[in-house]
């Protein structure tokens, strides 16, 4: 603790911190959340990989980090089984914690999984840069171990935090089977599934899911460049020609715009909060939403076949797209949330209801 540290970006901007994680050097995208709470769950969203995360919560730590229970083959208070995160940077880190179920502090965690971590940075400074210049490459340098910059935008990062065999949730014998399309899905989404009464079979990114026994098809969120999951797309189309209902969300939501036909492009900044207002289109309905993506749909290049479902108060951005006449839809933000608003969990309603029909 206390070893000296620094962040640097790519364009030379240098913050001087203090070390609280891993003793260690690392490299990665530049990112910042907005979110008051759910660090747990942020650090465990295989949807960082490859990035050094900032929380602009000036206080982090301070509710230290759950037990490792399960429930249904899954962590309870996690979205995935480690940290994916490249670093972590804070404002100010509390060094005691208290919470109910509390086991360790965040500190004794990064350091397990070996994760670097900063405090003492002026995070206000730090996200004011990334918002006018926009995400930029960085690394977090301890004892002055220096380190290249990594661009993980240039790697599949899906096929990394994807599972490598076939698992199965919920009651085998369900009336309703989901195949989920694992692209980094966080465990939240497999929890809302398996308690409307859906058997789950998770599968690997690249998995021809269109062999699979199922009443439905669900894609999940996950990290870097959509464009670099060819093999979903692929299988995604095909996918779109059958009568099987499908739902995505996040990077779910842009795999399905790429096996219709339209683009995607990187946002400047991106979006990673707990506090996204959306709107649905075709109704005066506005949510709060947590998101984490990179990523957009340009709408501009939907097909006649498909339209907006919502879209982003603040900046107009595309949250989701649905088929004219066949039951597919998707969403960028997380009606899941983990951490988050559930306001939108009733669409997960929605894809079951749509399975009954």
């Amino acid at each position: 603790m206390n070893r000296p540290a620094k962040l640097i970006l790519e364009d030379k901007t240098t913050f001087q911190g203090i070390s609280f994680g891993f003793d260690t050097s690392a490299s990665g995208e530049v990112v910042f959340n907005t979110g008051m709470v759910g660090y747990t769950e942020s650090l465990t969203d295989p949807s960082y990989k490859g990035e050094i995360l900032t929380l602009t919560y000036p206080l982090v730590g301070n509710y230290g980090i759950p037990g490792d229970e399960r429930e249904d083959g899954l962590l309870k208070y996690f979205e995935s089984d480690h940290i994916h995160v490249s670093g972590l940077v804070v404002s100010d880190y509390s060094f005691e914690y208290s919470h109910w179920n509390a086991k360790k502090s965040l500190s004794e965690w990064l350091k397990q999984e070996k994760i670097p971590a900063l405090y003492g940075i002026d995070t206000r400074a730090l996200t004011k840069v990334l918002r006018e210049k926009g995400t930029m490459l960085g690394k977090i340098v301890v004892d002055e171990r220096d380190v290249p910059l990594y661009d993980p935008n240039k790697d599949n990062l899906v096929s990394l935090v994807s599972l490598k065999d076939k698992i199965i949730y919920g009651d085998k014998n369900s009336r309703y089977k989901v195949v989920l399309v694992d692209c980094g899905v966080k465990n939240n989404i497999i929890r809302c599934l398996v308690k409307r009464g859906a058997c789950v079979v998770r599968v690997p990114w690249d998995h021809d899911f269109n062999k699979e026994d199922a009443d439905a098809v669900f894609l999940s969120n996950g990290p870097g460049d959509p464009k670099k999951c060819e093999a979903t797309i692929s299988n995604l189309k095909k996918a779109i020609g059958d009568k099987r209902p499908i739902m995505g969300i996040c990077l779910g939501n842009q795999l399905l715009a790429l096996a219709s036909g339209a683009n995607t492009y990187k946002l400047k900044y991106g979006h990673r909060s707990q506090n996204q207002p959306c709107l649905e289109v075709g109704t005066k309905r506005c949510f709060i939403t947590s998101q984490n993506h990179g990523f957009a749909v340009d709408d501009k290049t939907l097909s006649e076949d498909w339209e907006p479902l919502f879209v982003n108060a603040n900046d107009g951005t595309n949250e989701g797209i649905r088929h004219r006449t066949k039951k597919i839809f998707s969403a960028q933000f997380h009606p899941e949330a983990s951490a988050g608003p559930q306001d939108t969990e009733f669409l997960f309603d929605k894809f079951i209801e749509m399975i009954k029909k």
